[in-house]
């Protein structure tokens, strides 16, 4: 499970090839599933991927 967390905005934008902006602009949304422990955020790779698959069928 720990190698599907991806700590950060950064980790996440990296991963998903958008900006760290577009990162914050779509968890403030609730369009991207976030794990928030205090300040930091934790993204699943899985969930990321499911997010921008269901995104790309609507």
């Amino acid at each position: 499970m720990a190698l599907d967390l991806i700590p950060g905005a950064q980790g996440a934008a990296e991963y998903l090839g958008i900006s760290r902006n577009a990162v914050y602009h779509l968890v403030n949304k609730g369009h991207l599933p976030v794990i928030r422990k205090g300040r930091a955020l934790y993204f699943r790779k899985s969930a990321l991927e499911a997010a921008f698959s269901s995104e790309d069928a609507a």
